[in-house]
């Protein structure tokens, strides 16, 4: 059922009975973007070879290096996958971040296909990325991403995730979020069961590559929607399905 695309503590958590759970890039030099935790006391620190001037601004773009193909074989990869909660201080490179993001959404085919399934190769996803310097928005065709944000939004996130301190501490949090209209004139009433199904393939790639090139990831679906969608400043149409923190595993 092809189509042309469009272009432009284990396991998820669950949350509390009562409450509903369910703009090219770098601010401040990318370094720090890709760096610090938010946790008082951590350390920060930032790569050489990653920095770009500060004086980039919301508009600025990062284009992620080419991805890499990792030697560990996908059962070994399967076996070691486990959520974590604790991390590490060090950043995340450049690299590590575009790996995760194209894991999860890149293209890999000349005519828009993708890491991950999609029901009619409508791709309704949207992925956000959060460090300590701001957020930015991947975008698939040119593996690049733009920034949407010049602050750290992790803080204000891990209040919208029921105050779990994993959000609040990782170097990584990524969100997956769904527009469900993108499927919606081919499939209809099903477009929102597609688009969460597609989220969960996007979500689990890149636990999965996470653990390939030695990070640790825990995937979280306890959160209020609203508040999420308030401190990503969402459009109409975009909802959250899925925070997944993500860092190097503590010494």
């Amino acid at each position: 059922m092809a189509s042309a695309p469009y272009s432009p503590r284990a396991g998820a958590d669950v949350g509390p009975a009562g409450r509903r759970v369910t703009r090219r890039f770098v601010i401040g030099g990318l370094g720090a973007l890709i760096a610090s935790p938010a946790a008082a006391g951590c350390r920060t620190t930032e790569r050489e070879e990653d920095a770009v001037p500060p004086s980039m601004s919301p508009s600025s773009v990062v284009d992620f290096p080419s991805p890499t193909e990792s030697t560990l074989p996908l059962e070994v990869t399967l076996r070691r996958r486990r959520s974590g909660r604790e991390f590490g201080a060090d950043p995340l490179t450049v690299a590590e971040v575009g790996q995760l993001l194209w894991a999860a959404q890149g293209i890999t085919a000349d005519w828009g296909g993708r890491t991950a399934p999609s029901a009619g190769a409508l791709y309704p996803l949207e992925l956000y990325a959060m460090t300590s310097s701001g957020a930015m928005r991947y975008v698939p065709d040119g593996h690049r991403a733009e920034s949407t944000a010049e602050r750290d939004l992790r803080a204000d996130l891990m209040a919208a995730a029921l105050d779990q301190e994993a959000v609040g501490r990782a170097p990584l949090v990524v969100a997956v979020i769904v527009v469900p209209a993108r499927t919606a004139a081919k499939y209809g009433d099903r477009a929102p069961r597609y688009a969460d199904l597609e989220a969960g393939h996007a979500a689990q790639n890149l636990l999965l590559q996470a653990v390939a090139i030695g990070l640790i990831a825990v995937p979280i679906g306890a959160f209020d929607d609203e508040a999420v969608g308030g401190v990503l400043q969402l459009p109409d149409g975009q909802e959250p399905r899925y925070l997944l923190a993500v860092g190097h595993p503590p010494a």
